[in-house]
């Protein structure tokens, strides 16, 4: 087999394989024994009808297809690997020649990895915000601390901001009562902005038993978008007690004696929480300035297929469980379907050029990923996804997503390197050392490609089989 490569564009190639006939030999053997597995002659038991009966009942033109089409995917794999690329997808496969006993000759075009080349980044420097712990931020973190402990008890009063109300809901639009529009003992925080626009304004002053009615835009539903008239019937009015702010307090909500260790242990952890953030703001900074200094092609069909990924995930899965869809969503955004188009755009662009520029990494550092450090993120990711670990393993395991978990660890430490290389201050000029960062649940922080916009599709694998191909065996030559 012979096989010579034409670059197309930075990332795309041609192909061109000539396959002398003796080398589809197994092949053509292989096409008959399957022929003759299929097929019924009169006179011949199945399975062992001669070559040249299947030859002259169906054709040897059936046959070279079969044995071309079974043989394509390895002479493909062979000059791929001949040639040192990195393929990206299905190639377009035609078969320009097929002279029988003699030679097939066939092309085939491809996206590959572009050739990247990464400069010195020693010398990148970036800005981050300082850490820094004020009394107000501990105020409101005990606050915070002090709502999940709060009470609740009926009175007999109108509902005020802040009080929980218990509630039954009545939609109609057009004057006709939706099915799903009807909902009773809805428990409601008036001011929260949880249901719908207008309930707090319907609800507060209204005592228990009274009622009110409204207009509303529905957020969800068979009449999703739809302005409804909505009727209101306070059932109950609850008003909400804190405890107050001292020793008993703290003894109440954590391991402390009194309320002054309570809001050292809050300076503590949000100092290590602004940390964190402060690592990993970092880290989106120098992932920047790195993706500036490279100049990273990108395929066309990739970009497309990544971007077709990410809006589809958006329009089906993020939306559609906010019962949302994406005009709506446009709506709430305040953006234009050209506006989102190009953020969408732009996002996939950064997703793969990250993705290239740590792959690079990976390999010019000469970066490997241990067992140990693979289980550390697939916790992780578990953790994240609320599965628990054995079940995500599983999961990963049996949708052959190993490799994938492999890249992601590997351009974390990939970008870990450039990270330390980098200069990091603080907006007062301070140097800032990441070392050992730990985020607010003790966990080390890991410099990982997930701060940046990973692809969703991430790229196609090397096709181990190419498409069918284009030009049937009317090229055959008996």
């Amino acid at each position: 087999m012979k096989s010579a490569v034409e670059n197309l564009n930075p990332t795309r190639v041609r192909l061109t394989v000539e396959v002398p006939f003796e080398e589809l030999k197994p092949s053509l053997d292989a096409a008959y024994k399957k022929i003759n597995q299929q097929v019924t002659v009169p006179g011949f038991r199945k399975g062992k009808i001669p070559a040249r009966i299947i030859d002259q009942r169906f054709g040897r033109g059936a046959v070279l297809e079969e044995a071309v089409n079974e043989a394509l995917p390895k002479f493909y794999t062979d000059a791929v690997n001949e040639g040192e690329l990195n393929p990206l997808g299905q190639p377009e496969v035609d078969i320009t020649e097929l002279k029988d006993n003699e030679l097939l000759t066939f092309t085939a075009e491809v996206d590959i990895r572009p050739a990247i080349e990464i400069p010195d980044y020693s010398g990148i420097e970036v800005t981050v915000d300082a850490v820094e712990v004020s009394d107000e931020d501990i105020d409101k973190s005990v606050e915070q601390l002090r709502e999940r402990f709060a009470t609740t008890s009926p009175v007999e009063r109108a509902a005020a901001e802040g009080d929980i109300v218990v509630i039954d809901l009545e939609a109609k639009v057009d004057g006709e009562v939706l099915e799903d529009g009807v909902a009773t003992g809805v428990t409601y925080t008036i001011g929260s902005g949880e249901l719908l626009d207008g309930i707090d304004e319907a609800v507060t002053g209204l005592e228990a038993g009274g009622e009110a009615t409204f207009t509303s835009e529905l957020k969800g539903g068979s009449a999703q978008g739809k302005e409804a008239e909505v009727s209101v019937k306070v059932s109950e009015v609850k008003a909400r007690e804190l405890p107050e702010l001292d020793d008993d307090f703290a003894q109440l909500a954590s391991e402390f004696d009194t309320l002054e260790e309570l809001r050292g242990d809050s300076r503590t952890r949000l100092e290590r929480s602004k940390k964190f953030e402060q690592a990993t703001q970092a880290q989106e900074k120098v992932l920047d300035a790195l993706l500036e200094l490279v100049e990273v092609p990108i395929p066309e069909k990739l970009l497309q297929d990544e971007i077709n990924t990410r809006k589809h995930n958006l329009e089906h899965h993020q939306l559609g469980q906010m019962g949302l869809n994406l005009d709506s969503y446009l709506e709430m955004q305040g953006k234009t379907a050209e506006e989102f188009d190009a953020e969408l755009k732009e996002q996939a662009e950064k997703g793969i050029r990250t993705q290239f520029v740590l792959d690079e990494l990976v390999n010019k550092e000469q970066l490997s990923v241990g067992q140990e450090e693979l289980t550390e993120h697939l916790m992780r990711r578990a953790q994240s996804s609320g599965m628990s670990p054995d079940q995500f393993a599983q999961a990963v395991v049996e949708g052959g997503q190993v490799p994938m978990l492999v890249g992601e660890v590997a351009r974390g430490k990939a970008l870990a390197v450039v990270v330390e290389a980098a200069k990091v201050v603080d907006d007062k000029g301070e140097t800032v050392d990441l070392d050992d960062e730990e985020d607010e649940t003790g966990e080390t922080v890991e410099a990982t490609s997930e701060t940046a916009e990973e692809p969703a599709a991430a790229e196609a694998e090397a096709a181990e089989a190419p498409a069918e191909s284009e030009e049937k065996q009317d090229k055959a030559e008996s």
